[in-house]
C-alpha cells in the first residue's frame, strides 16, 4: 500500500534516512520509533506530500483519504462539535450540494444526495462527533462552545477529534497523547484498536504502542527498518540483532587487527610487499560493521537526600480550589520517606491542583498543610519549562543553583542528560520541547530533593529518556507523588494510587487494569443515563435543523446563485464569441467593422467574466465561513 524503496531523506544539510526500503500494507497499525530528530515526522511529511525524497521512490495508491492532526487551530467562531464534524469533508461536500439542490427545487438530485448521506452515515455524524469529543474529555455542555474559547491544549484535542472524524484510509498520528490525560489516553487506545484503516503512529508511550501496533518502523543511524510485532517484540528482536552485531563486530576487529599486524610487519620487506598490498586492499574492501550503540545517551541518578524527616508533608482536612470554587473537599494525606504515590482521575478533577498545594504554589482554602522543617521539594510541572531563561545556557541554569561548582563537574552532570560539548553553552531559546524538559529535570535532580512532585514529567521526552527517568526514579530514596498518562512510568515507579474524583482524594485499591475497568463501567453507566434522558435526533429532526440553517443563511445562498448564474452567462457568451472569431470569413475586408465589434465585445465579456468569477469565489468563501 505504502511502498518505500531505497529512500533517502534530508532536512537541509542533515541526512535523516538513507538506502531504506519497506512496505506498509493496508490495515496495518505501525509504530514509528527513534530518537528525536531521527526523521519520523519527516516520513509523515513525505506521505502528506509536504516533503520530497532526495533519492529512491515512494508510491501509494491514488485517491487515498489521508487524515492527520493539524498542528495549529486558527481562531474559529464555530462550535466544537461543528469543528469536529468538519473532519468528514465528504459529508460537508454532500451537505453543501444538498443545499444547492433544495434551493433549485431539484427533487431528483435531492433524493440522490440523501441516499449518499445515508450511505456514509451522514445522519449519525453529530452523534459520532459527540462520542469522540466525550472520549477526549469534553463535557456535553462544551460541545456548543466556540473553538476560540478553548485553550491551546484543548484545541489540540479538537484537532485530534477532527482527524478521527475523517473516514480515512490512512491515519497519521504524531504524539497524539501529549495533550491528553490518562483517561483520554485509555479511550483513544481503545478507539485506535478498532480503527479499520492503516494507522501510522509516532509515540514515546510504550504501553500505548504495545497495545495498538502490529509493526514497528525503527529509525537509527540513518536507517529505517520494519519489524513485525508490537513494541515489546521489537525490543526483543533489536536486542538480539545488536548482540549478533556486537559479536560480528568483535570478530571483525580481531580479523582487522590480524591483517593490520601483518601489513605493519611486512610492508617494508620486498619479499612480502605484494602480500601486504593485497591485505591493504582487503581492508579497504571490507564492509565495516558499525559498533552496536546500545548504551542510552542518558545516564543520571538521584543522590541520597541528606535529611529524611517523617512525615515529610501532611494535609489535614484540606479544601482545595480557587476562590469560592472547591475542587477537592477535606483531603487528608501524609507523605513519608519512600512513599511512591500515583494520582489517578479525569482531567479537571483536581490532580494538578492537589500537586500545586503539595508544592506550596497554591494555598488551601481551609484546613492545614504541614511540612517538615527540612523538607526539600523537587517540583516538575509544565509551567516550569516556561520559567527557563531563554537567553541563557544549560550551564548557566545549573550555576545559579550552585555557584561554587566547577564547570567540569557541571558539564559532566549535564552530559548525563545528553547535553554534550558546546550544547551546554547554547541558548535555551531554540531548544525543542524535549530538550527543555530534560533541562528542567536536570535542575530538579541536581537540587537533591527529598520529595518529588511530578506533573506529567514525560511530555516531550523520547523513549530513551523516559526509560532513564524510570530507572532513576526506581532507585530514588525519597518520596514521590506523580501525575502521568504514561502507564509504564506509573507501573514502574509507584506502589499505591490516590483517586481524585467527585471532589475527593481517596485511596484506590487496585492497579491500572482495575482503573481501566472502572472507566469502562463509568462509560456504560453514562451512556445508559444519556440514552434514558434524551432521544437520539431522528433523521427528520436533522433535516429540519438543516432546513432552518439554510433559511437563516438564505441571502448567502442567493448571492452564490446569482454569481453562478452570471459566470455561466458570460462563459456561454465568451464561447460564442470565440466561435465567431474562429471563422476565417470574419477576417475579410468587408467584415472589418463586424470584426472590430466582436473584438471589443470579447474584451468586455472577458472582463465581466473575471469580475463575476471573483464575486462567485467571494460568495462561496462567505458561505464556507458560516459552516
Amino acid at each position: 500500500m505504502l511502498n518505500f524503496k531505497n529512500i533517502a531523506l534530508r532536512r537541509g544539510a542533515k541526512l535523516l534516512i538513507s538506502n531504506s526500503s519497506f512496505t506498509i500494507h493496508r490495515g496495518q497499525k505501525v509504530g514509528f520509533t527513534g530518537a528525536n530528530g531521527a526523521g519520523k515526522s519527516s516520513l509523515f511529511a513525505l506521505i502528506k506530500s509536504e516533503l520530497h525524497l532526495d533519492e529512491g521512490d515512494f508510491s501509494q495508491p491514488p485517491g487515498l483519504e489521508i487524515a492527520h492532526v493539524a498542528q495549529e487551530t486558527p481562531p474559529n467562531s464555530c462550535s466544537a462539535i461543528d469543528y469536529a464534524i468538519d473532519g468528514d469533508q465528504e459529508l460537508r461536500r454532500l451537505q453543501q450540494q444538498l443545499t444547492v439542490a433544495e434551493h433549485n427545487n431539484d427533487g431528483l438530485k435531492q433524493a440522490e444526495l440523501h441516499a449518499a448521506l445515508d450511505h456514509i452515515g451522514g445522519y449519525t455524524a453529530q452523534a459520532r462527533a459527540s462520542r469522540l469529543l466525550n472520549g477526549l474529555g469534553f463535557r456535553a455542555a462544551q460541545e456548543k462552545n466556540s473553538v476560540s474559547s478553548f485553550s491551546g491544549g484543548w484545541r489540540m484535542r479538537l484537532n485530534l477529534a477532527q482527524a478521527l472524524m475523517c473516514r480515512s484510509d490512512v491515519l497519521l498520528l504524531d504524539e497524539p497523547t501529549n495533550h491528553l490525560d490518562l483517561d483520554a489516553v485509555i479511550w483513544l487506545q481503545d478507539w485506535l484498536c478498532t480503527y479499520p484503516g492503516t494507522l501510522l503512529l509516532i509515540s514515546h508511550d510504550r504501553d500505548f504502542l504495545d497495545t495498538i501496533t502490529d509493526h514497528i518502523v525503527h529509525i537509527e543511524q540513518n536507517k529505517a527498518e520494519l519489524y513485525t510485532g508490537n513494541y515489546s517484540a521489537f525490543e526483543r528482536m533489536r536486542a538480539e540483532k545488536l548482540a549478533q552485531q556486537q559479536s560480528a563486530y568483535l570478530k571483525q576487529q580481531r580479523e582487522i587487527s590480524h591483517i593490520q599486524s601483518f601489513v605493519n610487519r611486512f610492508k617494508a620487506q620486498a619479499t612480502k610487499a605484494r602480500q601486504a598490498q593485497s591485505r591493504i586492499k582487503a581492508l579497504e574492501r571490507m564492509e565495516m560493521i558499525a559498533q552496536a550503540h546500545v548504551d542510552s545517551p542518558f545516564d543520571f541518578c538521584f543522590a541520597r537526600p541528606g535529611k529524611m524527616p517523617n512525615p515529610l508533608l501532611t494535609l489535614e482536612n484540606a479544601d482545595i480550589g480557587y476562590g469560592d470554587k472547591k475542587i477537592i473537599h477535606r483531603a487528608n494525606l501524609s507523605i513519608s520517606p519512600g512513599d511512591r504515590i500515583g494520582l489517578l482521575g479525569a482531567n479537571g478533577a483536581g490532580k494538578s491542583s492537589l500537586i500545586k498545594v503539595l508544592a506550596g504554589d497554591l494555598q488551601v482554602l481551609t484546613g492545614k498543610r504541614l511540612e517538615a522543617e527540612s523538607l526539600k521539594i523537587g517540583y516538575f510541572a509544565q509551567h516550569q519549562l516556561e520559567q527557563l531563561r531563554l537567553d541563557e545556557s544549560p550551564l548557566w541554569h545549573l550555576q545559579q543553583i550552585n555557584k561554587q561548582a566547577t564547570e567540569k563537574d557541571l558539564r559532566n552532570f549535564l552530559g548525563g542528560f545528553d547535553f554534550q560539548g558546546d550544547k551546554v553553552l547554547e541558548q535555551v531559546k531554540p531548544f525543542s520541547g524535549g530538550e527543555k524538559a530534560r533541562l528542567v529535570l536536570a535542575m530538579l535532580v541536581y537540587q537533591n530533593p527529598n520529595l518529588l512532585l511530578l506533573d506529567e514529567p514525560t511530555n516531550h521526552l523520547d523513549l530513551e529518556m523516559r526509560h532513564a527517568l524510570s530507572v532513576a526514579l526506581q532507585d530514588y530514596e525519597g518520596a514521590i507523588v506523580v501525575v502521568s498518562h504514561d502507564r509504564h512510568l506509573l507501573r514502574s515507579v509507584t506502589d499505591r494510587f490516590l483517586l481524585v474524583a467527585d471532589g475527593k482524594a481517596s485511596a484506590f485499591d487496585g492497579d491500572l487494569e482495575d482503573y481501566r475497568a472502572l472507566l469502562a463501567d463509568q462509560k456504560k453507566t453514562d451512556e445508559k443515563l444519556s440514552a434514558e434522558s434524551s432521544a437520539v435526533i431522528s433523521r427528520k429532526d436533522q433535516r429540519k435543523q438543516d432546513a432552518e440553517w439554510r433559511r437563516k443563511h438564505k441571502p448567502l445562498f442567493d448571492a452564490l446563485k446569482k454569481a453562478e448564474s452570471m459566470v455561466e452567462k458570460y462563459h456561454l457568451e465568451q464561447k460564442q464569441l470565440e466561435q465567431q472569431l474562429a471563422d476565417s470569413a470574419i477576417y475579410a475586408d468587408s467584415e472589418k467593422m463586424r470584426l472590430k465589434e466582436l473584438l471589443e465585445r470579447k474584451t468586455q465579456v472577458d472582463k465581466a467574466l473575471e469580475i463575476a468569477e471573483a464575486e462567485w469565489i467571494e460568495a462561496e468563501e462567505k458561505l464556507e465561513d458560516v459552516k
